[in-house]
């Protein structure tokens, strides 16, 4: 009676083949929008946004007496329409002012997000079924603490980019009905996973772009320059440039090449005379590292032989 013996198991490779794969698909683009956020300006932002993420893991952290998280995802440009398409059809929006950009922008955390701190912060357990409505009188003057908290982070976090002084001005549960901006507004919306004990859900921040371009142009900006510090460099320049005058070069001065068969180069003797090709009228080359800088004449200087720089016929021309 024959008998089959289990392979060995392997660990499987796909899904590191998958992670690979998923890292590689490409990104679509619209060339009727081209992308108008810079990489330098990304960069700000995300620094920015990354600040802000971990000082709202602090604020979830001690308002709701357990462990939260708070971490940067991504920073994209979209248009409004986009932004709003993206969430879901009842959500929790805060809408904020956000001069001096004179306009507005939004903080949006899913609603069971939104309940689920609302009952940690009112002593409950932060059960995960949590009922899915408007919030009571008592929950939005609760949730709006920690919202202001939160917009006073935002505030500290973006101060490198924008003074921004953020003020709640509504709050909205279906996105379609907050109207912050025009469908085809290019906004910068920031995505952020935020993780109450083992849940975890997504929120973004969104801000417009139009607003934000100024201020990031003026934040990229190199810094102004004192007088003193004017003068440091002015001095530093003098001394660098005396210095490369006092720098020992090599100079040739010869003349033009000329070309010699294998025979004629084998049959060379003591004696023998080459008829070189540079004529007698034309000047000869001063040359450093192979590069031809100027012409001149030879000559002599007392005891040593010396050139005399020239002008060629077109440069005199």
């Amino acid at each position: 009676m024959l008998s089959s013996a289990a392979a060995p198991s392997r660990p499987d490779p796909a899904p590191a083949g998958r992670e690979r794969r998923r890292a590689l698909n490409p990104v679509p683009y619209d060339f009727r929008r081209p992308i108008q956020l810079s990489r330098e300006h990304a960069r700000m932002l995300q620094v920015a946004f990354d600040g802000f993420a971990r000082q709202a893991t602090t604020v979830f952290t001690s308002a709701l007496r357990t462990v939260c998280s708070v971490t940067l995802v991504s920073v994209e440009q979209r248009t409004y329409a986009e932004y709003v398409d993206s969430l879901d059809s009842s959500t929790y929006l805060t809408l904020f002012s956000a001069e001096p950009m004179h306009a507005r922008g939004v903080l949006e955390i899913p609603l069971v997000a939104v309940m689920t701190s609302i009952d940690h912060m009112l002593g409950g357990s932060g059960a995960a079924t949590q009922p899915e409505r408007p919030l009571s009188d008592i929950e939005s003057t609760v949730a709006r603490s920690l919202i202001e908290r939160l917009l006073g982070e935002m505030r500290y976090s973006m101060a490198g980019v924008v003074p921004l002084e953020p003020v709640v001005t509504g709050v909205e549960y279906s996105p379609q009905f907050a109207q912050v901006a025009s469908a085809a507004d290019v906004m910068v919306v920031a995505v952020l996973d935020l993780k109450i004990g083992e849940r975890e859900w997504r929120t973004t921040v969104c801000l417009p772009f139009g607003g934000l371009l100024p201020h990031l142009v003026r934040a990229s900006a190199p810094a102004a320059v004192s007088d003193g510090e004017r003068a440091q460099q002015a001095r530093a320049a003098a001394q660098l440039n005396e210095g490369f005058q006092r720098v020992p070069v090599d100079v040739a001065v010869r003349a033009r090449p000329t070309a010699l068969g294998p025979v004629d180069l084998a049959t060379l003797g003591v004696g023998d005379v080459i008829r070189l090709d540079h004529p007698a009228a034309a000047p000869l080359e001063v040359v450093v590292d192979g590069t031809t800088f100027a012409h001149a004449t030879a000559g002599t200087r007392g005891p040593r032989l010396a050139a005399l720089i020239v002008g060629t016929p077109k440069e005199n021309a």
